[in-house]
């Protein structure tokens, strides 16, 4: 395994000290390093969405002349490939950059479903995108290599050049800056209250991530059954959208999305859809904990976004934010009797159970139970 001082020591030889992207559990120690050594070391750009870590790395090296490395989980490589290929490309300016992605679904590895296909063909698809690639090795002087090889090839070639990270190979870190919370209640409390103050009657579009864990995992304890719920277990950013037009399709039923922040930033421009369509019959609730949870809690900069002003802006009818167990009872409430869209930021702890467990139906079956549901 590599030690991450290690692995920064190799990149810093390599004049290798600027960062951006999206954090993947995959390397989630690097990501932990990252975050503790940004302005310091290293720069550190945490992106919203991996096409704007391209954008991010093009700037510095246009105002550098230094190449910068993107990350990413091999999930975000389709948000990546625009610039990749007609702004960073060798045909087009002739950027350099190095790609640092995280093989999510590697063959003959257990891994969740939405990860398999993407795993599969990560290599094929570089390959077709004419992107050259190499695999980190776990032994120290074989990565140091294969680093200033990969650095060598993007600079001779000025062209994007990929780094392949296998889960497991970096040794654990023990992040030294947290983000510290101190609210009420976890993403989990604020499930349970919302479904408990809900008629049962609601549509829930739920986001990627221990959000559906959570409220899977209610359900089951209230034996409720999952009918009601789309589980999203991939596709990030997308459940706002998702649930907006099954609101659009379904005039009758009430449709609540339960939407992250991290989530919602990726995906921004979805609430000027919404506001757009104005669905009267849509709750967008954001559990906003100021990390990515579900990829080792690295920090957003959800702090620094007024969701309540991007959303009236963008024409909801209204806009709160909670932060008690009370007031979100109470709003909760008051949503059962107000035309949408409406937008509730609920202000929460990082963290979640060590227990937490999976869904235990399988995508399939959350879509022809949840398609039935909504046909009734």
């Amino acid at each position: 395994m590599i030690n991450c001082n290690d692995l920064y020591r190799i990149f810093k030889k390599n004049d290798l000290i600027f960062f951006a992207g999206v954090p993947d559990s995959t390397f989630k120690d690097w990501m932990k390093y990252l975050a503790d050594s940004d302005g310091e070391k290293l720069t550190n750009r945490v992106a919203v969405i991996e096409r704007d870590a391209v954008g991010l790395a093009a700037g510095y090296y246009l105002a550098t002349q230094k190449i910068g490395v993107v990350y990413m989980q091999n999930s975000g490589l389709g948000n990546a490939i625009n610039p990749i290929t007609s702004l960073a490309d060798s045909e087009v300016y002739k950027i350099p950059m190095i790609l640092m992605i995280g093989w999510r679904g590697e063959p003959e590895k257990k891994d969740e479903p939405q990860h398999k296909k993407i795993g599969r063909i990560m290599l094929p698809l570089l390959d077709i995108l004419e992107i050259p690639y190499k695999v980190l090795p776990e032994n120290i002087e074989e990565a140091e290599k294969i680093i200033t090889e990969v650095k060598n090839i993007a600079e001779r070639g000025s062209r994007p050049v990929a780094l392949i990270i296998k889960k497991g190979i970096l040794e654990e870190y023990n992040a030294q800056k947290e983000v510290k919370l101190n609210y009420e209640m976890k993403r989990e409390d604020a499930i349970k209250i919302i479904i408990d103050n809900l008629s049962g009657s609601e549509v829930i579009v739920s986001t990627t991530g221990k959000n559906s864990r959570e409220l899977f995992e209610y359900r089951e304890e209230k034996n409720f059954g999952h009918q009601n719920d789309f589980l999203m277990i991939g596709s990030m950013g997308e459940a706002s959208v998702i649930g907006a037009e099954i609101a659009l399709q379904k005039p009758n039923k009430k449709i609540v999305i339960f939407d992250g922040d991290g989530a919602a930033m990726m995906t921004m421009g979805a609430m000027a859809t919404i506001g757009n369509y104005h669905p009267k019959n849509l709750s967008h609730i954001i559990f906003d904990n100021g990390t990515y949870g579900s990829t080792g809690g690295q920090p957003t900069f959800s702090e620094n976004v007024d969701f309540e002003k991007v959303a009236l802006a963008c024409d909801y009818d209204g806009a709160r934010t909670v932060k008690t167990k009370k007031d979100l009872k109470q709003v909760i409430g008051d949503l059962k009797n107000q035309k949408g869209p409406q937008i509730v930021i609920v202000k929460i702890n990082k963290g979640a159970r060590k227990d937490l467990g999976r869904p235990t139906t399988t995508p399939i079956e959350n879509k022809k139970a949840f398609m039935n549901f909504l046909r009734k």
